[in-house]
């Protein structure tokens, strides 16, 4: 239920996005910002969540919060819907399911990119115009390091993983060799 909870609002806030021509990575960043304040303190995540404290009152709470922080009119709008329907407690993982949809709809990839050793920018580059072919999507590459690998690297994209690491090639030679 709580994937299909963060999908349903997620969607809907991309579509508020589009609809309304917002810029999306400023709605994602403010997004991100209510996350960071919600998730620090722990009196305000008692009040929203509490069945006891009437919405009203919740909402005002919010509305105080949203002109001190200086929140737009749209996203603060959206938080008083997961305030009214209790899903505040699914606030983190709806901002970060909408960032996936906003990447989606913009035609991004998010791809994560794992070497043996650090990349200088010269090489990420050749390395992101290459998943972006594979992809025909724009690349959102991350990057981590796992000296494990020998040399090459290895990029997951969704569920999609591109092995050209040394010890992928080796592992792929020894089960080669016993077949």
């Amino acid at each position: 239920m709580a994937a299909s909870v963060t999908n349903t609002y997620a969607r809907a806030l991309a579509d508020v996005v589009f609809d309304l021509r917002l810029d999306a990575s400023k709605t994602l960043r403010d997004a991100q910002s209510v996350v960071e304040w919600v998730a620090g303190s722990q009196e305000l995540r008692a009040v929203w969540e509490a069945p006891s404290i009437p919405a009203g009152q919740k909402r005002a709470v919010l509305d105080a919060i949203v002109a001190r922080e200086g929140t737009p009119r749209p996203l603060r709008n959206f938080l008083a819907v997961l305030i009214d329907h209790h899903r505040i407690p699914f606030l983190g993982s709806i901002v970060k399911q909408f960032e996936k949809e906003l990447n989606s709809r913009l035609g991004f990839v998010e791809a994560e990119i794992t070497s043996a050793r650090d990349l200088d920018a010269p090489e990420r580059t050749v390395l992101e115009s290459q998943v972006e072919r594979l992809t025909s999507k724009k690349v959102k590459a991350s990057y981590a390091r796992d000296e494990s690998l020998l040399g090459g690297a290895v990029v997951r994209v969704g569920s999609t993983i591109y092995d050209g690491s040394v010890k992928g090639s080796l592992e792929r030679i020894r089960t080669a060799i016993r077949s």
